[in-house]
């Protein structure tokens, strides 16, 4: 009953008494009488109820199989859950402009304090109402990137103090600003720690500052002029490599809160960088392998142990952020912007911003993340405990409803605007451990919080009312409560008869064993003073029961992975099925409508319905009702050869035409569309069939009642014969026109032939270089002869 809160007291009295004290001889009241006897009767039908090998827990089930078994109504204990609220302090309807009000007096959700008693199983549902309060305060952080990048943007931030006051005082009355920087961990190889370059990171022409790691430069002030003087005295540092040490400041400022300046209203970070982000597991590069312990480490403003700390990761960030309720602005330029966007999927409650090359839009980034932030509340729950579930279902502006993850928020809403949530919470047993338990939903980004507590319904009522060391326990051995005894240390059994030193005597167990074999209750129990103590199971449906715990109700046969095939229930190992159902898994319907064919006999008078499906009898036919018969000729081929020969005088049985075709009536017709059409009084087959000659003819074959009727187109479709004369003309102009082509194409290919050896030709005339000798064995026709002795005279 611990499980389902049911309890039967299994014991039924019916007395008639007829009492006269004044006769009696007894110095007893009749009342006093009275009790004895009736505490003796109790006593004996008691001990009767557990000699019929009933288990104990037998008592405590579900409330219907409580009934059936005969319990008396009036001793059924069936208790419910209940609900108070503690605390119930209304929304505050605040006007801008009206008297200001403290933080811890304006009121933004509620109730705030409730205190449930969960029975096992039965959800408990709350409403919750949230209202964005108007002129709500706002603490407003700045922390921003001082490496050497970042040098044209710090000019611009420089005045935003005042700005900033100025524009926000449009969205509340009660502003206040911070201001804090980072660059990165002070050892290699993050910055360069030679001496000059730790005092001055930058060239030598440049004036900038000591690298530090983090800095909290302003605590929170609604003096925007003193911002301006802070931040303007500020200087750029550097660093060796791109990534910065932004996340040990975010995680400084989250949990430095006295430092800060933190109030318990809506908390703000501002986080403008334009590079990324070192995490944990990165401080190995510089010899740091402790991890980020997650507390305050300020010294005179400046985080000390960024050399003796890792960066923390973002699961890290993400638990000290929403422990603070604070609401991260990831201010970054664009090249960054993929980069921060999938880290603002991973921290709740975040926007991200696009910052401009220098930071002049550092104003409307902010008012529009705040806005944006700020129109969307998200319920968040602390841890819950052991065996307790919770849904959510939003009820939003315009009557929208979410449920699921979507139901633990609602969006776009604005100032004064009021939604609400049902949110179940059930118990699914009770604690292991009797203590308070608690659970706390607040809205992200905010202070407030609803606390509930937790109280579990584990025992009946009538525990509260035993009788310790009651004589129906053997001698006084126990405390007799809701029918049964809760035995005294020490002792055991159902009447506490027994010592837990003789439980696991040969003697008692025997009595355990059933036809005397070899298992101690089946393997399913505990032997306890010769009574079989059944096991529990982890699923409070599933018991053992019997004398011998040899029963169960979870190991009968499984159709469909269904115990009892969804449609019985285990008894015993055994399945008792509902109506119209039977077999081993209870997956045998013996309803016969699945069986039945399109003529509306069970298995079209060809099988047997067995479990909702057709055995058939003849081998011949298949199918679900037994109508399908592959082997079977069809209509059309049975009656194709007399409807042949007795329109056409041919087929296979022209010679027999009336012997074998005389069983149908036969009418012509003569086309097709004159072929009757089927309906439902009337219905028929339309056949078409092909003769030997390759030529159709089409009938329709039709029983009406008792007649057979085959109407048929009277003229046969042949197929026409070939034409001879296009045939051969096609053909010898076809032989003419692709000689023809092949004779182009060989005069088209020696045409290009010839050009190509002509220009080769040309070409070689071209590069040819004569010789001008003489031949050497040239002979003129003339001969000249000078004479020797001729003086020219």
């Amino acid at each position: 009953h611990y499980k389902r809160g049911i309890c039967c007291i299994h014991t039924k009295i019916f007395l008639q008494w007829i009492c006269v004290s004044s006769t009696s001889s007894s110095n007893l009241t009749c009342l006093d009488h009275i009790i004895q006897v009736v505490t003796a009767v109790i006593f004996t039908v008691h001990q009767e109820f557990l000699k019929q090998g009933e288990p104990t827990s037998a008592r405590c089930d579900e409330l219907e199989s409580l009934r059936k078994r005969g319990c008396d109504a009036a001793r059924i204990e069936n208790p419910h859950g209940s609900q108070k609220i503690l605390k119930n302090k209304a929304v505050t309807n605040r006007k801008k402009g009206a008297e200001k009000l403290r933080p811890e007096d304006i009121t933004q959700i509620q109730p705030q304090k409730l205190s449930l008693n969960l029975r096992s199983g039965e959800p408990q549902n709350i409403k919750l109402k949230f209202k964005r309060a108007e002129d709500y305060p706002i603490d407003l952080y700045y922390l921003m990137d001082l490496s050497y990048s970042m040098k044209d943007d710090l000019e611009n931030v420089k005045n935003l103090g005042t700005s900033l006051m100025k524009e926000m005082s449009k969205i509340t009355s009660d502003f206040r600003i911070g201001f804090g920087s980072f660059v990165e961990k002070t050892v290699m190889p993050y910055i360069s720690t030679t001496p000059a370059k730790l005092l001055n990171p930058c060239t030598v022409d440049q004036n900038c500052t000591s690298p530090f790691s983090y800095k909290n430069v302003l605590k929170l002030t609604s003096n925007g002029q003193q911002f301006n003087i802070l931040v303007g005295n500020q200087q750029i540092s550097g660093n060796l490599d791109s990534p910065e040490g932004g996340f040990d400041a975010i995680m400084q400022v989250a949990v430095c809160g006295e430092h800060i300046g933190w109030r318990n209203v809506t908390r703000l970070l501002v986080f403008s960088t334009d590079a990324g982000f070192h995490f944990a597991g990165d401080g190995k590069l510089g010899g740091i392998v402790l991890p980020n312990d997650g507390k305050c480490h300020l010294e005179n403003n400046m985080y000390s142990m960024s050399h003796y700390y890792d960066y923390p990761s973002i699961a890290h960030l993400v638990q000290k952020l929403s422990e603070n309720n604070i609401q991260t602005i990831f201010a970054v330029t664009e090249e960054f912007q993929p980069v921060y966007k999938e880290l603002k999927n991973l921290i709740p409650k975040s926007a991200v911003g696009t910052l401009s090359a220098n930071s002049s839009n550092v104003i409307n980034l902010i008012v529009d993340a705040y806005n944006s932030l700020s129109s969307e509340v998200i319920l968040e729950n602390s841890k819950l405990p052991e065996g307790v579930t919770i849904t959510y279902q939003s009820h939003c502006k315009n009557g929208v409803v979410n449920e699921g993850e979507s139901g633990r928020k609602c969006s776009n809403i604005s100032i004064g605007d009021e939604v609400s949530f049902n949110i179940n919470i059930t118990a699914q047993g009770c604690p292991k451990q009797d203590k308070p338990e608690s659970i706390k939903i607040k809205p992200l980004g905010f202070t407030e919080e609803v606390e509930i507590l937790l109280s579990f319904i584990c025992e009946c009522e009538c525990h509260k009312h035993g009788i310790e060391n009651s004589d129906m326990c053997h001698n006084g051995n126990g405390t007799f409560e809701c029918g049964a005894c809760r035995c005294n240390k020490g002792r055991v059994g159902r009447q506490c008869e027994c010592r837990k030193d003789e439980v696991s005597t040969e003697d008692l167990d025997k009595n355990c064993r059933k036809d005397n074999g070899t298992d101690i209750c089946s393997n399913n129990g505990e032997c306890v003073c010769g009574t079989c103590e059944c096991k529990k199971r982890d699923n409070p449906e599933e018991r053992y029961s019997g004398k011998f715990c040899e029963c169960d109700n979870f190991n009968c046969d499984r159709s469909n992975n269904k115990l009892c095939g969804g449609h019985g229930r285990c008894e015993c190992r055994v399945c008792i099925c509902d109506a119209n159902y039977t077999g081993s898994a209870c997956d045998c319907s013996l309803d016969a409508s699945t069986c039945l064919a399109s003529n509306k006999q069970i298995c079209n008078g060809r099988g047997i319905c067995e479990c909702g499906t057709c055995r058939c009898t003849d081998p011949k036919f298949q199918g679900p009702t037994c109508e399908i018969c592959p082997t079977c000729p069809g209509v059309c081929t049975e009656h194709k050869s007399c409807v042949q020969c007795r329109a056409f005088g041919t087929g296979e049985k022209k010679d027999t035409c009336e012997r074998d075709c005389s069983y149908f009536n036969l009418i012509k017709v003569k086309d097709r569309d004159k072929l009757p059409q089927p309906v439902q009084a009337f219905p028929l087959m339309h056949c078409k069939e092909r003769d030997a000659n390759d030529c159709w003819f089409y009938y329709t074959y039709a029983v009406n009642n008792t007649e057979k009727e085959v109407h048929v187109v009277e003229t046969l479709e042949c197929p026409a014969g070939p034409d001879i004369i296009p045939i051969v003309a096609g053909v010898v102009t076809g032989i003419v026109l692709i000689g023809l082509a092949l004779l182009l194409i060989w005069k088209l290919l020696m045409i290009i032939h010839d050009r190509r050896e002509f220009a080769k030709f040309e070409k070689e005339k071209m590069n040819a270089k004569w010789d001008t000798g003489e031949n050497p064995i040239y002979k003129s026709a003339v001969t000249t002869v000078i004479n020797p002795k001729y003086e020219g005279k």
